[in-house]
């Protein structure tokens, strides 16, 4: 395959992974606080320094979600959303990513709605969200209908290979109105084998590898960090361009 046939965004955790994700040859980052709770919206701060690092040379989309947990939100959480989205504009964000559900799986169109009206010109993705909807054929047509760039999606499994089926499905019957891209568990091992699967041309992924604290006092047993060894985790460079590889043998 050639490069130009396939587009690698990398779930960025911070500035840093953003960074990587430019040195290994990613062409977007999702940008994400809190990725042990599956990415919340990251701070002003990140968000700012990140557009800085990635310059002109990668796209970046900055994840809408106010907390961890379900998609089913309040006005009040839709109100901060709303706003995050503008923050975001103004801060040279490319895109943003967001779903939002009613509590039968179905999609909450007035509240996507509502989104996409701040997000207007804007690249927008529908997130995993779309992993806990009831009827993913219907939903990826209403997600079109109004007006997402993709779907973001394991092919409600909980890895994209081992939702494959379903991905190889969805891409043939959005007839190119709507990108999927596979996400979830992707790496190195196994994207060629889910390329060739699906048929699939977008792909998401961490590529992420620990980094060992910097703190040099013996451990008081006091953890800070959910792994329980107060490691932090990052993308790497090197993972990022071995996966793209692993593409460019097909």
């Amino acid at each position: 395959m050639d490069r130009s046939e396939f587009k690698i965004e990398i779930c960025a955790g911070g500035v840093e992974s953003c960074q990587a994700a430019l040195q290994g040859g990613a062409d977007r980052v999702e940008l994400c606080a809190a990725l042990s709770e599956e990415g919340i919206t990251p701070s002003y701060g990140e968000i700012k320094v990140a557009r800085e690092v990635l310059d002109d040379k990668a796209a970046m989309h900055v994840i809408i979600r106010p907390r961890g947990g379900d998609f089913v939100y309040s006005r009040l959480e839709l109100d901060r959303m709303a706003v995050d989205i503008d923050v975001c504009r103004l801060l040279g964000a490319d895109g943003v990513v967001f779903g939002c559900l009613l509590p039968d799986g179905s999609i909450d169109e007035e509240a996507c709605t509502r989104l996409m009206r701040h997000a207007r010109g804007m690249n927008v993705t529908f997130h995993r969200a779309f992993d806990l909807c009831r009827d993913p054929l219907s939903s990826m047509a209403t997600i079109a209908r109004l007006g997402f760039n993709r779907i973001l999606t394991s092919g409600q499994r909980p890895s994209a290979e081992q939702g494959a089926s379903l991905l190889k499905q969805l891409r043939e019957q959005a007839h190119g109105h709507i990108a999927i891209m596979a996400g979830c568990g992707v790496n190195e091992s196994n994207i060629a084998r889910l390329c060739q699967a699906t048929g699939l041309r977008e792909f998401h992924f961490s590529a992420r590898v620990p980094r060992p604290s910097s703190m040099q006092q013996a451990s008081t047993g006091v953890h800070m960090g959910s792994s329980g060894d107060d490691s932090i985790e990052v993308t790497s460079a090197q993972r990022v361009k071995a996966t793209i590889a692993q593409l460019l043998q097909l």
